[in-house]
């Protein structure tokens, strides 16, 4: 169960000046007209304890630099907070600005958050004062903001023709949920399936379960009455290369046309590619380069994916390894192959998979998608835009870039521009301070994206794992990159989380307040940068993270370690770090995989290189181990997962697999780790796609699974869980994203996501 929630908003101004109590002295209205409204939510309480939220709205005149106070009548403690400094004295409350929110325009709001503690009950405030006036929710009376019209405003003559009759709106009506997500078009995609076609598409996350669809090919509908069940349909007997698009039908109402099915004839699309030259290192090394990790966005604001690819050179290294490398290429795409834009990061970016992790996300709610990474003295933008110093070079003769200045841009997805650059955060600092001298472990980089206030998205970037651990949250907001908070394992109190970091991290809301956390690893972050738990079983490859578990309340997280001293696998609550079941020590266990991949048991199913066997929920051995421990997919038409390795997906059985796809002239990316450029909810229905690289790298292949679904489910892009997983698949270790609710045999319905699209 969720937790339990009580809310009160207050409503209201005044402009009187009074002082407030506390420690901090006297708190005065300014002379400019202050009237306000206060939002206080207590999100989820638990015996002697409860978090909470508040919002303050600025209903006068613009506010720089605030205070909002209250009083509490039960004796409740404040003791911590996020995005404002709180000091108690007594039971007065009062809460500061911090830097990247004190200024409040007029009916501009700020808000943040804390833990408090509280015995016997835990009533809200009666009231609430902004800069020492009391809010009571209307702006302040005494003068107006705008002065009135000179002049009256001109009558309007009645129509002299009855208005048209008009249908209800051809669009299902906005959804007033809290997060913001993209605004997706259908996604539709027809694939060659047999002698027909399978033709599917996107059923929004704000659509209500009676919306239903009408399919055409060419100007006939094809569906006798509308189509209820799964947005799928299998057009039997089609030709090959039909045209189609598909018709919302809201309350008998069809709706406009979608855009036209893009086309996978032989069951994929090929996205071409524009290969960049290779060239030769200082040590007169010569390279060339493949196409790798991939990420989506909607750069361009028209409700339909492009493609973000990194591209390797051919000598990209391992931290561990030593030698110079090419430069790093990020590339930008359409789905028909026209290339928006590539950024040169320089030569003073190592090449490898653990220093260049890049985010795509629509970061200030504009509806396009910007894109994140780090970056030097060298780089270029996707519009020749210098960072630094073109001439500069920090490669040490190892090959190594240990010194020179680090930074974090944020492009603009649509030209490829600067959007926004600063210093990287964290810092190198001293090298050896990270576990070793040559630049093994200080090059360590983790990137993610959150919904850390539970409405709009925050950029990760984060530093170190095998010892030393920072995490810095940003804001992309009004065209500039702001820090959120920073978390360091060297700081009080967090020394439980340094060690604990994978090769990849997780994002989910893990105690079920409507904001997101950290999972790193083994050690988690709460969405204010606080350490929420450790479970100290330290370093690993592999780990997943969702609602694992339908019998029990929460998510859970399923992890491999590679500490011979600590258990080889376990099974744990996200929310506590409580581990529930664990495998023995083992030495290194490589990789992992959890998700419901048999019927045959409820829920999950989890098992690792090292360990023998197929767990259940309970760690109970239930049957043979599937032959792949790699990636997942949704593939066929049950709601049981598949397994997605190399180049093929598979159909776990008991007594083996069986193929349901090989890749064609495709490669796999990452040596051993065998993951695909991407795989996720891209396109159509809510079955996943995977994007493979074709041998040559000039082109990406996408795709989709021909095979019909009676189940149906929202697109898991409108999921923020799942969502935020697809931005940091390319992280690392590449590992499959999990949605914030079970999918799997005997799965319930899924909830509607509390979102909004922008």
């Amino acid at each position: 169960m969720h937790p339990s929630r009580h809310r009160l908003i207050l409503l209201a101004a005044t402009t009187a000046a009074t002082v407030v109590a506390g420690t901090l002295g006297a708190v005065v209205a300014s002379a400019a007209a202050v009237g306000c409204r206060v939002d206080y939510q207590i999100t989820n309480q638990w015996q002697g304890g409860f978090g909470a939220n508040v919002t303050v709205t600025n209903l006068g005149d613009p506010v720089n630099g605030w205070a909002v106070t209250w009083s509490y009548a039960a004796g409740q403690q404040v003791t911590q907070a996020w995005n404002a400094a709180v000091t108690q004295s007594g039971a007065q409350v009062t809460a500061r600005n911090v830097d990247h929110n004190t200024a409040i325009a007029t009916n501009g709001s700020a808000s943040f958050g804390f833990n408090g503690s509280w015995t016997g009950s835990n009533p809200v405030p009666g009231s609430f004062a902004l800069n020492g006036a009391t809010c009571t929710g209307a702006p302040p009376t005494d003068e107006p903001t705008t002065p009135p019209p000179t002049t009256p405003p001109p009558t309007t003559p009645p129509p002299t023709t009855p208005p048209p009759t008009t249908p209800p709106p051809t669009t299902p009506p906005p959804s007033a949920g809290v997060v913001q997500m993209e605004k997706l078009d259908r996604g539709l995609v027809s694939v060659r399936s047999g002698s027909g076609n399978l033709v599917s598409w996107r059923l929004l996350g704000t659509e209500t379960t009676g919306v239903e669809f009408n399919l055409y090919r060419g100007a006939t509908k094809v569906n006798a009455t509308p189509i209820t069940g799964a947005t799928n349909y299998l057009d039997s007997g089609a030709a090959a290369g039909s045209a189609y698009t598909v018709r919302a039908v809201v309350g008998g109402v069809e709706q406009a046309a979608s855009a036209p099915a893009l086309q996978f004839g032989a069951g994929y699309l090929d996205v071409p590619l524009q290969v960049p030259a290779g060239g030769t290192t200082p040590s007169g090394e010569s390279y060339s380069y493949s196409a790798n990790d991939a990420s989506v966005g909607d750069l361009n604001g028209d409700g339909s994916y492009e493609i973000v690819l990194k591209w390797d050179p051919s000598n990209a290294k391992d931290n561990s390894q030593s030698g110079y490398t090419g430069n790093v290429y990020v590339d930008a795409y359409t789905l028909t192959g026209t290339r928006l834009w590539r950024i040169d990061l320089g030569r003073n970016i190592r090449a490898g998979a653990h220093y260049t992790q890049f985010q795509v996300y629509d970061y200030d709610g504009d509806g396009r998608a910007e894109v994140a990474m780090k970056t030097a003295d060298g780089t270029r933008s996707g519009t020749g835009q210098l960072i630094g110093s073109s001439s500069a070079d920090y490669r040490n003769s190892s090959g190594y870039v240990l010194s020179g200045p680090e930074y974090l841009t944020m492009f603009n997805g649509q030209t490829g521009a600067i959007a926004s650059t600063v210093s990287y955060d964290p810092p190198r600092g001293t090298v050896s301070s990270w576990g070793d001298s040559y630049g093994n472990r200080v090059d360590r980089f983790l990137a993610g994206t959150a919904y850390l206030d539970g409405q709009r998205p925050s950029l990760i970037m984060a530093r170190g794992y095998y010892t030393r651990a920072v995490i810095a949250a940003w804001d992309f907001r009004n065209g500039a990159l702001t820090k959120r908070w920073t978390f360091d394992s060297n700081s009080s109190g967090n020394g439980a989380a340094a060690g604990q970091g994978n090769h990849q991290l997780s994002v989910a809301d893990v105690d079920a307040d409507g904001r997101q956390e950290i999972v790193y690893g083994a050690a988690t972050i709460d969405d204010n940068g606080r350490l929420l738990h450790s479970t100290g079983n330290g370093h690993g490859d592999a780990m997943h993270v969702g609602d694992l578990d339908p019998g029990r309340a929460g998510l859970e997280v399923f992890k491999v370690d590679e500490d011979a001293s600590k258990p080889s696998s376990y099974f744990a609550d996200a929310r506590t770090g409580q581990v529930l079941w664990s495998t023995p020590a083992s030495g290194d266990n490589g990789r992992g995989v959890s998700a419901d991949i048999w019927a045959g048991s409820p829920g999950a199913e989890s098992w690792s290189s090292a360990v023998a066997g197929l767990a259940n929920t309970r760690g109970q051995n239930v049957g043979r181990k599937p032959s792949s421990a790699n990636f997942l997919a949704w593939w066929d038409g049950d709601p049981v997962r598949e397994l997605l390795d190399g180049t093929k997906i598979d159909k776990y059985g008991t007594g083996g697999e069986t193929r349901l796809l090989d890749g064609s002239g495709v490669a796999s990316n990452n040596g051993t780790k065998s993951t695909p450029a991407l795989s996720g909810d891209i396109l159509g229905d809510w079955r996943e796609e995977v994007i493979w690289r074709t041998t040559d790298s000039r082109a990406l292949r996408i795709y989709s699974t021909p095979t019909p679904t009676s189940t149906r489910i929202y697109t898991l892009m409108h999921d923020p869980q799942y969502r935020v997983a697809i931005a940091w698949q390319n992280t690392a270790y590449n590992q499959p994203p999990h949605p914030g609710f079970f999918i799997g045999n005997g799965m319930n319905t899924p909830p509607t996501p509390d979102i909004h699209l922008r």
